[in-house]
């Protein structure tokens, strides 16, 4: 039989990726080499290694470390708040929610306060999500995303919460501006402001161009929507930029117009992994999800 402590020090090492990293993570005081010594002996006991030294203080899963690890991390990571739902006799706690930027901006609030309503114990953690990936999920970061995902891997249950919409902007004082209908190719020529290249808003404007067969003039790019609304507003040029508003963004000093004929148009899902362990609140972020 594996002995637990050992497949917790095991976790803890793989989690943070260093035996000393390890020890000061454990939620009970330990010493560097009693996490070492549990490793070592869990290695034995198997047969195999599960880590290789990557730097000097730097620790790799083997891929007999990686199958391991997505077998016990669940339960570790799981485990304090099974634990303190039975010492409270109540399943308040904390949800872990990653959002894209747009969707803690126009989408989160509302449905917070729908989840606290209906919880009034719960702690929620709202992180921004830096990309549309589903890596938080795995790690066990959070316990559920809300963004647009190109696709829903394997193991990730979703739902759709929302819509973006696709919509063209451009100042106030632009020729175009008082025209209920704008085309992209009425734009060809001028300078568009995307989004940061290599970014997932970045693709999605560029697909919205392919899907219009258009080339855009790019000559200033910006991180974020409110920047990119700041450089149109100023007269900078014209951009793409998503919103879950359908009738677009209202901020001062731009005009906004739908991106019609095709509508370009991108679901935003919340994901959450399949073999979650029951989570009461995460079945109520999800019971008083937006409807779409």
């Amino acid at each position: 039989m594996i002995q637990l402590h050992r497949l917790e020090g095991f976790f803890w090492v793989a989690r943070t990726g260093g035996y000393a990293r390890a020890a000061r993570a454990f939620p009970y005081p330990i010493t560097q080499p009693a996490v070492h010594q549990q490793v070592k002996k869990l290695e034995g006991d198997l047969g195999v290694a599960l880590f290789e030294r990557v730097q000097k203080d730097k620790m790799a899963l083997t891929s007999a470390g990686e199958r391991l690890y997505s077998f016990v991390a669940p339960f570790f990571e799981q485990l304090p708040g099974v634990l303190r739902s039975l010492q409270s006799g109540d399943y308040e706690g904390v949800l872990r929610i990653h959002a894209a930027p747009l969707m803690i901006r126009h989408l989160m609030p509302d449905w917070i306060k729908r989840v606290q309503d209906a919880r009034p114990g719960i702690q929620i953690e709202l992180r921004e999500l830096a990309t549309g990936d589903v890596g938080p999920l795995r790690t066990g970061d959070a316990d559920m995303i809300v963004d647009y995902l190109p696709e829903i891997p394997a193991g990730i249950a979703s739902m759709q919460v929302a819509t973006m919409h696709g919509f063209i902007v451009l100042p106030t004082s632009h020729p175009l501006a008082k025209k209920k209908r704008i085309a992209l190719a009425d734009l060809a020529e001028e300078t568009f402001i995307s989004y940061s290249p290599g970014t997932v808003p970045y693709a999605l404007q560029m697909k919205a161009f392919e899907t219009h067969e258009v080339e855009p003039h790019s000559a200033l790019s910006a991180s974020s929507a409110d920047a990119i609304l700041g450089f149109v507003g100023t007269g900078l040029g014209y951009s793409l930029v998503p919103s879950i508003d359908p009738q677009g963004p209202t901020e001062r000093g731009i005009e906004a117009r739908l991106l019609s004929s095709p509508k370009v148009e991108f679901p935003v899902y919340a994901a959450w992994r399949v073999d979650t362990p029951e989570n009461p609140l995460l079945d109520c972020a999800l019971e008083t999800a937006p409807k779409t």
